[in-house]
């Protein structure tokens, strides 16, 4: 069985992972994946249908972001779990028919709609179904002709797993957008089209962004509104002497019952990576064995967790594949939309939380971290903060001592070229300061760049989560300035990419009518030279070549 992925930055462009991914997911794994993608093209386009006759359900809403946030890039590798959301979405798919039909409404006629699968099949690619076999239903986006249209359709579909995300995130603190729903299951809908055209295709990723723009406020009023504004945090990087679990991925509401429910149990709780922004809020704060943050990007896991020597906790993407032989696996668990074989699953009970007691009781019986660094890093910058300290910016700027900001958010990953982004930040002259949100700060956060009269080089706004922080700085930059456009702004973009989330964003800026955004380290396979040659003309998107010339670029011009 082979197959096809090229969602994230590691595939080769325009070929895609066969045989098995580099993020380690197995061809039925991938297969499972595309099932399920194409019950939930069918999903949204009878809930679009009953959207737009005033009966939406949201319970099939709240299916379908889960099911694309599952599907993201190092999320889920656990075939049992994939198997049921398939089922899930059988049911849900006949659910919404028959509510339909109910009001006096006929589905369309069309194959992700009509489409079904006896569990035996689940997984399995070469079956005869509709006059072929399955790989051509599921790979009709990948099989279309047009390589534009091809990429597009890929791209509003990326943009739309990244949106689930966030909205996903908000979902858990009780915070929802009925226009995020609507953005993400018409764009699911419009791309089963097989008239659309590349016009069309190109104002839907703009509406995808938009809704990016939507589930980044949301996300943001669901997070500041429940755990308070982020502040200035020197947040440590070392150890303590007690038992220790180490908290990753984006779910915040997760952080809180674990620290809840580990209060007084002698073990402490560390961040990891994703979970860095947690540190900054005032709420987390209160919690005296709310430990430091531990580790560095992702992708170093495999590593890391191996000195880390306690419990291990995901609650949302990024998880790797440990290498045969770990000593750690067993102590990891994971929970929400996340699946890994070999860890143990944490389920949201009846009354919608969760029992972390046998992650903390084994917890109690691990001796402490191994400290792999020591120190401190700065965190917190969200726009609340920045906003607050926006007179000292704009001084600084009218004197001449800040002369450009450089957004440098997205992902971090493990290829070579992304050492790229330290260098970059290294090369950057005195009077310039990072903006970043996103793990890809693990690449310049810990270096000593030092300040502007008090203003530190590197503004750590958050995860990619927290990109809606850059945006809200930006807007009020230009009020503050006086200037009539965003693009006015002594802002340049250097954004890194790695999987959906960081597709969402860039997205999210596009339709903000942002300029001159530079991406790397590789382009997006789904980026042909149209596609590419489109948004250069639009907005003059660019790519990054070394890091002489981008300076000259971006920094000196």
């Amino acid at each position: 069985m082979n197959m096809f992925c090229y969602q994230c930055q590691e595939t080769a462009k325009g070929i895609g992972c066969e045989i098995q991914g580099v993020c380690g997911k197995k061809p039925e794994t991938s297969t499972r994946m595309d099932q399920l993608l194409y019950i939930v093209r069918g999903i949204a386009i009878v809930n679009k249908m009953l959207r737009e006759n005033g009966a939406a359900d949201k319970k099939a809403s709240h299916f379908i972001i889960d099911a694309l946030f599952t599907t993201i890039t190092n999320a889920n590798f656990d075939n049992e779990m994939l198997d049921e959301f398939i089922t899930r979405g059988f049911e849900i798919k006949n659910e919404l028919e028959g509510t339909a039909k109910k009001r006096g409404l006929e589905p369309p006629f069309l194959p992700e709609v009509s489409f079904h699968l006896d569990k035996d099949q689940y997984g399995k690619l070469e079956v005869e179904e509709h006059g072929g076999t399955l790989s051509e239903e599921f790979y009709s986006v990948l099989n279309e002709k047009n390589p534009d249209i091809r990429g597009l359709k890929q791209l509003a579909v990326y943009g739309c797993k990244g949106m689930a995300a966030y909205a996903r995130h908000a979902l858990n603190l009780g915070y929802e957008n009925e226009d995020v729903y609507e953005v993400i299951e018409n764009a699911l809908a419009e791309i089963s089209r097989q008239d659309i055209d590349v016009d069309q295709l190109l104002s839907l990723v703009l509406n995808v962004g938009d809704g990016g723009v939507k589930a980044m406020a949301l996300l943001d009023k669901a997070n500041t509104t429940t755990y308070g504004n982020p502040e200035i945090t020197e947040v440590e990087i070392g150890v303590r002497n007690r038992p220790g679990i180490l908290i990753s991925g984006h779910d915040l509401k997760d952080l809180e019952e674990l620290l809840i429910q580990s209060e007084g149990q002698g073990v402490d709780i560390y961040t990891h990576s994703e979970m860095l922004p947690a540190q900054s809020y005032p709420f987390f704060k209160k919690f005296p064995h709310f430990a430091g943050n531990y580790g560095n990007a992702w992708w170093k896991q495999i590593d890391e967790f191996e000195t880390f020597n306690g419990m291990f906790l995901f609650t949302s993407n990024c998880i790797v594949p440990p290498r045969p032989k770990t000593t750690y696996m067993d102590r990891v668990y994971t929970t929400g939309v996340v699946g890994m074989p070999g860890t143990h699953y944490i389920p949201e009970g009846p009354d919608g939380k969760k029992d972390f007691s046998e992650i903390i009781e084994r917890a109690k019986k691990c001796p402490p971290p191994t400290a792999i660094e020591d120190g401190k890093i700065v965190a917190g910058f969200a726009h609340n903060q920045v906003v607050e300290l926006a007179p000292k910016i704009i001084d600084l700027i009218k004197r001449g001592k800040i002369k450009k900001f450089v957004v440098m958010g997205g992902c971090d990953g493990r290829m070579a070229s992304r050492k790229y982004y330290t260098e970059f930040a290294e090369a950057l002259p005195e009077d310039c300061v990072i903006l970043t949100a996103g793990c890809a700060k693990y690449r310049y956060n810990k270096l000593k760049l030092g300040d502007i009269e008090g203003v530190p080089r590197v503004l750590d706004a958050g995860q990619c989560n927290d990109s809606y922080s850059i945006v809200v700085i930006a807007m009020a930059l230009k009020e503050a300035l006086g200037l009539k456009s965003i693009n006015d702004l002594p802002v340049v973009y250097n954004i890194a990419w790695y999987e959906q989330k960081a597709v969402i964003v860039l997205l999210a800026l596009l339709s903000l009518g942002v300029q001159n955004i530079h991406t790397g380290p590789t382009l997006p396979a789904f980026f042909t030279p149209d596609i590419l040659k489109v948004l250069q003309e639009k907005f003059n998107i660019g790519t990054i070549t070394s890091v002489d010339e981008d300076i000259k670029k971006m920094i000196e011009a």
